[in-house]
């Protein structure tokens, strides 16, 4: 297996741990009886809940693009140095980016984000040439 393709597999780790402090967090907030009813209305979270529960949404949203870059990579046999430490820096920059945003820390949240999106980007490009 590529380098890629592992941490694209610790990125689906990564996403699954999100889900589950998220939930812990919206859980507590909102209590059981509402977590665990039809949810017909919509549910608004604030504070850490909230954050953790769009830095989930972010994550999946970057998981799709990194995902496309890894694929691309690997089978475009196109795995080097550069294409492997771009992996690292994605993953690197999502953990990062969990307690960043759940804490406000800005414009940290920011530069982090940055950091893992570039990364995907490069190795797109990387793909190619």
């Amino acid at each position: 297996m590529t380098t890629e393709l592992t941490i694209l597999a610790f990125a689906g780790l990564l996403q699954a741990v999100q889900f589950g402090l998220y939930s812990v967090t919206a859980n507590m907030q909102v209590g059981t009886q509402k977590a665990l009813g039809p949810r017909d209305t919509k549910i608004e979270l604030s504070g850490v809940a909230g954050r953790l529960q769009r830095a989930m949404l972010n994550h999946f949203e970057g998981l799709i693009l990194f995902t496309i870059a890894v694929v691309v990579v690997t089978l475009g046999e196109q795995s080097t140095p550069t294409t492997q430490t771009c992996a690292y820096v994605y993953l690197a920059a999502r953990v990062l980016y969990i307690p960043a945003y759940a804490f406000g820390l800005t414009p940290w949240r920011t530069l982090i984000w940055i950091a893992g999106f570039a990364s995907t980007i490069t190795m797109l490009a990387a793909a190619l040439l």
